[in-house]
């Protein structure tokens, strides 16, 4: 079992910057695939960034390849989202996720950890 708890979100004006944190806690994080999500009010959870258990492999939804990097720190048991030029469209509550995997998905139900999310508002 792990457990998660996102934390770093706010309030940001467009083109600015905010560093997210996961913190996981539990046995045998650094067997397990990370990723970020992220939803806005009606719509569905989407795909944003994960990254393999040993950080050498990433994934990038289109929309934030070139703004968004995902790292992660296995001695800190630690999963961070750097985002970039951000703009009012990447306003949503962000999610880390897990999975005891060794490759790494863009779909939410392969993901088995969840933590309940941080706000990230980006004015215009």
């Amino acid at each position: 079992q792990v457990q998660l708890v996102e934390s770093g979100g706010g309030l940001v004006q467009a083109g600015g910057s905010l560093r997210l944190s996961c913190a996981a806690s539990g046995r045998s994080f650094s067997n397990h695939a990370m990723a970020w999500f992220r939803q806005t009010p009606g719509k569905e959870r989407e795909f944003v960034a994960a990254t393999t258990p040993d950080g050498t492999r990433t994934l990038y939804d289109d929309s934030v390849k070139g703004r968004f990097t995902i790292t992660r720190d296995n001695t800190k048991n630690m999963v961070y989202l750097q985002m970039n030029g951000l703009s009012p469209e990447d306003t949503a509550v962000y999610f880390c996720a897990g999975r005891a995997d060794t490759n790494i998905w863009s779909y939410r139900d392969r993901y088995d950890y969840w933590g309940r999310g941080t706000q990230v508002t980006v004015s215009s």
